[in-house]
């Protein structure tokens, strides 16, 4: 039977009415000059750290793998300047802890390495790996590998897709850029992923007090290139914290609720934030890995 789009939001219980500073949402992406110098810790991500593939005095490339791991879960790490590897030291992470980190000293000159290439990815299994090769962690905050969460168990029946546009946190707005910046990639992302995993239908989610944003997707939505089988809603949710929160947005979009100590497979569910779905789309055409990310600054 055909998934029917649900028409409102499924009432959830709880939540904070937070005030909605969203004082950079009018405001466009900017691109920031090359710093004189980068420091790449080892552990980018959640899960394990990665080891060095390069030494002190290497020259490096943009997008250049200069790090990557044997581990399950884990993702690769490439150079985010050109320039020459200055130093291994040891950095301490927000959260405490002790890692590696990889010190490039840059040429000024972003000169991008031959590797970065558009990879063959017209199988599940080459997708996935392509999704590990670039980098990719969620991009939302999670940092989770996306090719860890996107290779689900053959037993677990995946139906929805839903996009996490909702940035429920009073004062971030680089979603929202996202959104009105880069919309074809958003629903292209949207279209590999469904069509590699075989997931049924998408569901892109947004708070309310993002008209703009519900507007340019919904024209989108609309448009029999950017989603050809019309599996692709986008849903208003109401504003409030935590909207964005993994098994909150669940049960906002689908009615569904995971069980305490089960993932959302487990409920038929792969949640994705926009903008790791839209870079998704990004490197699969161009083949530059994760190495920028869109940072709010306000206050």
């Amino acid at each position: 039977m055909e998934l029917a789009f649900p028409e409102k939001p499924f009432k959830t219980h709880g939540g904070a009415h937070v005030p909605h500073r969203k004082n950079t949402a009018q405001m466009e992406s900017a691109v920031m000059p090359p710093p004189t110098q980068v420091i790449i810790p080892m552990q980018q991500h959640v899960g394990a750290p990665c080891t060095p593939l390069v030494k002190v005095g290497d020259e490096v490339l943009v997008g250049q793998k200069i790090a990557d791991s044997d581990a399950v879960v884990s993702a690769p790490i490439h150079a985010s300047v050109s320039g020459k590897v200055h130093a291994v030291n040891q950095v301490m992470l927000s959260g405490g802890q002790y890692v590696d980190a990889l010190v490039i000293d840059s040429d000024g000159e972003m000169k991008i390495s031959p590797e970065v290439q558009p990879p063959k990815a017209d199988t599940r299994e080459s997708f996935l790996q392509a999704v590990r090769e670039s980098g990719l962690v969620g991009l939302g905050g999670a940092g989770f590998p996306t090719h860890v969460k996107l290779n689900v168990s053959p037993d677990k029946n995946i139906d929805t897709l839903i996009i996490n546009a909702a940035e429920c946190e009073p004062y971030i707005t680089a979603d929202h850029r996202e959104a009105l910046e880069n919309t074809k990639a958003v629903f292209s992302g949207i279209n590999t992923v469904r069509k590699m995993l075989g997931i049924e239908r998408a569901i892109i989610a947004v708070e309310d007090n993002k008209p703009d944003v519900i507007e340019a997707l919904r024209k989108m939505e609309n448009d029999g290139q950017a989603s050809p089988d019309k599996n692709v809603c986008v849903l208003a949710l109401s504003a409030s914290y935590p909207q964005g929160a993994e098994k909150v947005l669940i049960k906002s979009c689908t009615g569904r609720e995971v069980p305490m100590g089960k993932l959302p497979a487990d409920v038929g569910c792969i949640v994705m934030n926009i903008t790791s779905v839209a870079f998704l789309a990004d490197y699969l055409r161009t083949g530059m890995p994760l190495v920028k990310k869109r940072v709010t600054i306000d206050g």
